[in-house]
């Protein structure tokens, strides 16, 4: 708590003194944490999580855990926005004309130091960025089977993701959460694995392209927004796709 408290008071010590008119952050964990704080500050709403922009005062953002999807208009003087990244496409590397500057700020912060920052390594793609992902859900039972999806990532090149509800039963860590209180993704390619298709994970990937699902229940509310569907058992779909992949 205390750390995002040093950063909004940094953030808005910079903003007083530059009159920033639109301030930014991505619709994460850190992004959601500051800028509310910052709306307190400043006394603006912040708005969150949009997916357009129509101007430099109206936003197009979804409600309802992606239900309906509600242009806004602010009269604030300071906007105060964060973006869900996988409602834009991606810039160029380089080129653009947006300038960057580098501020400084006279905030004391001596109540924390920079350490070192650990970061977890993995040879599979990002899950928020992947072309490819592939999610489990409480159909696998347990965290052991997991290991299934992670052979099958493994030869498509793809990320690997969970349900709300395979987290919450432990069979995976919270940073493979898929969905409106996790992460964001709008692959090439969804797998919907032993997933049933609660409204709050849909909102987190009902943006994919196209989307597979795999679930042995033929009413399913994934069926409703998967592309393709295959009633089946995912304990022997699943092998089944690694061992066609192996073949090829």
């Amino acid at each position: 708590k205390q750390w995002y408290q040093r950063r909004v008071a940094i953030t808005a010590g910079i903003q007083s003194k530059n009159n920033y008119t639109h301030i930014l952050a991505n619709g994460t964990v850190f992004g959601k944490n500051i800028l509310p704080r910052m709306g307190a500050k400043l006394d603006v709403a912040p708005i969150s999580d949009i997916i357009g922009v129509e101007s430099d005062s109206t936003f197009v953002r979804t409600i309802y855990a992606g239900n309906a999807i509600q242009t806004v208009e602010s009269s604030d003087p300071v906007k105060l926005i964060t973006v869900r990244g996988t409602a834009f496409e991606a810039s160029p590397a380089d080129g653009g004309s947006a300038a960057t500057e580098n501020v400084s700020s006279d905030i004391n912060n001596d109540k924390s130091e920079y350490i070192e920052a650990k970061l977890s390594k993995s040879d599979r793609p990002e899950l928020a960025s992947a072309n490819i992902v592939i999610s489990g859900g409480r159909g696998l039972k347990n965290g052991e089977n997991f290991e299934m999806l992670y052979e099958l990532a493994d030869k498509m090149g793809a990320a690997v993701g969970a349900s709300r509800a395979a987290v919450d039963a432990g069979y995976v860590p919270s940073d493979l959460q898929v969905g409106q209180t996790g992460k964001m993704v709008a692959p090439d390619l969804y797998i919907a694995v032993g997933i049933s298709g609660a409204i709050q994970h849909l909102a987190g990937m009902k943006d994919s392209k196209t989307i597979v699902a795999i679930n042995k229940d033929a009413e399913a509310p994934i069926f409703q927004v998967s592309d393709i569907g295959l009633v089946d058992d995912l304990f022997k779909a699943v092998p089944e796709m690694i061992a066609g992949i192996e073949q090829q």
